[in-house]
C-alpha cells in the first residue's frame, strides 16, 4: 500500500501545481506574447505571406507551348478534279513563347517585395491590437483600484451607520442621519455593481484577443505598476526605423522601383519559336516543315507609349510617396512630443493627488469619524469628508485612467 499511497501524493502535488499554475496571474507583457502567438487575424497573415511566396516560384515561368494539328492548303471539297500535288497536307504545328530572361529576372525580383508587403501589414494589425490590449488592462487595473476604493468607502460608511443605530436610543442621534448613511450605503452597493460589470467587460475583451473562451476566468496583476518612459533623443530617424507602417511605406516605395524596373523591361524584345511538319496527302509528293524564329519590336513609337507612359506615372507616385513619408515622420516626431509633454504634466497632478489631496482628505474623515465616535460631532459632516473624499479618489482614477490611456497611445505612436 505504501507505493500507491506516494503515487497518490504525487498526483495530489501536480495537480495542485497545476492549478495554482492556472491561477496565476498574468501581467500585460504575457498577455500582449499571447495576443501575437493565438490572436486569429495575426495567424492569417502568415498564409497571406506563404500564399505570395509561393507565387513567386512560379514567377520566371515561360508560357506554357501551343501545339496544333490540322489540314494545309486543302481544297474545298465539290471542286471537280483535283491534282494531286494539291490536295494540301496534314499539318503538325508547335510554338513557345520565350521571354527575354532580364524581363522575367524583373517581375520575379517584384514579386518577392509584394510577399513582404503582408509582413508589414502584420506588424501594423498587432501594433493596433497591441494598443487595444494595453488600454483594456490599463482599464482593468483602474476599475480594480476603484472597485477597492468604493469597497473601503461601503464598509466605512456601514460602520458609521450602525454607530448612529446604537446611538439613536440614547438621543444622541437622528433618524435623519441614519436613512441618510443609509442612502449612501446603497449608492456605494450600486457602484459596486457597476465596478464589478466593468471588469467582467474587460476581461472579456482580454480573452477574446487572445483568442481563449470570453467567459473564461482571467486572473491579472492587478498591482503591476504603469511607469511612463520617454523615447531618449526621439527623432525622424528612430520613426523610420521602428514604426511598422512607416517601414510599410518604405517598403512600398522599394517595391514601385522594382515595378519601374521590370516595366522598364519592356523595351527588351520577346522571341516566339514555331515548328510545322506536313505530311502530304498525295503520295507522290514529299514531306515538308516549316521552322521559324521570331522577335518583337518593342521599340516602335505605336508599341513603346505603352510602357513608356507606366514607367512615366510610377515614378511621379514613387516621388509623392516619399513625399507622404516625409510629412509622416514629421507628423509623429510632432504627435509624441506633445504627448510626452502631457504626460508629465499629469505625472505631477498625479503625484499631488497620491502624496497630498488624498492623504489629506483622508485624515479629515477620519478626524470627522473620530469626533463623531467621541460624541463631539455629528454623523452630517462624517458624511461631507466622505462624499469629498468620494469625489477626489473618483477624480484621481479618472484622471489616472487619461494618464495610461495617453500612455497606451503614446506606447503606439513609437511602436514599442
Amino acid at each position: 500500500m505504501q507505493p500507491s499511497k506516494k503515487l497518490l501524493t504525487a498526483a495530489l502535488v501536480l495537480l495542485l501545481g497545476s492549478v495554482s499554475f492556472a491561477q496565476k496571474p498574468l501581467t500585460l507583457q504575457e498577455i500582449l506574447r499571447e495576443i501575437e502567438l493565438n490572436n486569429p487575424s495575426l495567424k492569417s497573415y502568415d498564409n497571406l505571406i506563404k500564399s505570395q511566396e509561393a507565387k513567386v516560384e512560379g514567377a520566371g515561368a515561360w508560357m506554357a507551348p501551343m501545339v496544333g494539328a490540322g489540314t494545309f492548303m486543302s481544297p474545298y471539297p465539290g471542286q471537280g478534279m483535283i491534282e494531286e500535288g494539291d490536295k494540301g497536307a496534314f499539318m503538325i504545328s508547335a510554338e513557345q513563347d520565350i521571354p527575354y530572361p532580364a524581363k522575367t529576372k524583373a517581375k520575379k525580383e517584384y514579386q518577392k517585395t509584394l510577399s513582404q508587403t503582408y509582413f508589414f501589414e502584420k506588424n501594423i494589425r498587432f501594433n493596433e491590437l497591441r494598443t487595444t490590449a494595453r488600454r483594456t488592462f490599463f482599464e482593468l487595473l483602474i476599475a480594480t483600484k476603484k472597485y477597492r476604493f468604493q469597497k473601503e468607502n461601503q464598509q466605512i460608511m456601514q460602520n458609521m451607520k450602525k454607530l448612529a443605530e446604537i446611538r439613536y436610543p440614547f438621543n444622541q442621534g437622528s433618524l435623519n442621519q441614519i436613512f441618510k448613511a443609509e442612502g449612501r450605503t446603497y449608492e456605494a452597493e450600486n457602484m459596486l455593481i457597476m465596478t464589478e460589470g466593468e471588469i467582467r467587460s474587460k476581461r472579456i475583451t482580454l480573452n477574446t484577443l487572445m483568442n481563449r473562451n470570453p467567459n473564461a476566468h482571467l486572473p491579472v496583476d492587478s498591482n503591476q505598476t504603469v511607469a511612463f518612459n520617454p523615447v531618449a533623443n526621439l527623432d525622424t530617424t528612430y520613426f523610420s526605423e521602428t514604426r511598422s507602417d512607416v517601414l510599410h511605406m518604405q517598403h512600398d516605395i522599394h517595391s514601385m522601383q522594382a515595378n519601374i524596373k521590370a516595366m522598364k523591361q519592356e523595351a527588351k524584345p520577346d522571341f516566339r519559336l514555331r515548328f510545322d511538319h506536313m505530311d502530304n496527302y498525295a503520295a507522290m509528293m514529299p514531306t515538308q516543315f516549316t521552322a521559324m524564329a521570331m522577335i518583337s519590336i518593342p521599340i516602335a513609337p505605336w508599341s513603346s507609349k505603352m510602357y513608356k507612359s507606366e514607367v512615366k506615372s510610377m515614378s511621379y507616385q514613387k516621388t509623392a510617396m516619399q513625399q507622404q513619408k516625409h510629412a509622416m515622420l514629421i507628423e509623429m516626431l510632432g504627435m509624441a512630443r506633445g504627448m510626452e509633454n502631457e504626460l508629465l504634466t499629469m505625472q505631477k497632478q498625479l503625484g499631488n493627488y497620491e502624496n497630498k489631496i488624498l492623504p489629506t482628505l483622508n485624515k479629515a474623515l477620519k478626524t470627522a469619524m473620530l469626533s463623531y465616535q467621541e460624541n463631539k460631532g455629528d454623523l452630517n459632516m462624517v458624511i461631507d469628508n466622505w462624499e469629498a473624499q468620494n469625489m477626489a479618489q473618483m477624480n484621481y482614477l479618472d484622471q489616472l485612467q487619461k494618464f495610461y490611456q495617453m500612455i497606451a497611445e503614446y506606447e503606439k505612436i513609437i511602436e514599442r
